[in-house]
């Protein structure tokens, strides 16, 4: 696959479904890498929900501190390993997190940007803030995948910024997630219509 097929896939109109395209930085590096075609479009896919994410805590819990410019380049490069351990494109496996950490570093990206990579499968690890919890969050739900213990998290430090009770919170993040939810579909058929190999 060429650097300028890479691009294409990572910043070109999507159509249906629209996504947002990748930050450049993360489209420029994957094209360096000449990231299989499915990998692009699997960061893509989860990078738009992180954004509606984040558009989403922003307007609902003003209070919460959320770099936003981190955890959308984390959403767009946190499977960036599995450039290097392709299997795990269609198959299970966490090669890809501590690998894909070591080659963002590799390539210059500043530690803290480049943790997303190792840590967005261990939410509950000591030192997840706010912003792993929402790539995490992002790499769920993209494909309507609901996990309990992660939502509970991000309920938390919602009602910690916000001071709302945490029924409350559960609500407004369950009514959230479920329409996020209803695009599932249609981005696992984007995802999927990309080939694993380029």
């Amino acid at each position: 696959m060429t650097t300028a097929n890479v691009l294409s896939i990572a910043l070109d109109d999507t159509g249906d479904p629209p996504l947002r395209p990748l930050p450049a930085r993360a489209a420029e590096l994957l094209g360096r890498l000449d990231a299989p075609p499915r990998l692009v479009a699997h960061l893509r896919a989860v990078h738009d929900v992180a954004a509606q994410l984040v558009d989403w805590v922003e307007r609902h819990c003003p209070a919460l501190a959320v770099d936003r410019e981190a955890v959308l380049f984390g959403a767009a490069t946190h499977d960036v390993g599995k450039a290097l351990h392709v299997a795990e494109l269609s198959g299970p496996g966490s090669a890809h997190e501590e690998a894909g950490r070591d080659l963002l570093l590799a390539h210059g990206v500043e530690p803290r940007a480049a943790r997303f990579a190792a840590g967005h499968a261990s939410w509950g690890a000591p030192g997840a803030g706010v912003d792993d919890l929402l790539v995490s969050l992002a790499d769920k739900v993209w494909k309507n995948k609901r996990v309990a213990d992660l939502e509970d998290l991000v309920v938390a430090e919602l009602c910690r910024a916000g001071g709302r009770p945490v029924w409350q919170e559960f609500m407004a993040l369950d009514e959230f997630l479920t329409g996020v939810g209803e695009g599932a579909d249609r981005r696992l058929a984007y995802q999927n219509a990309h080939p694993v190999h380029g």
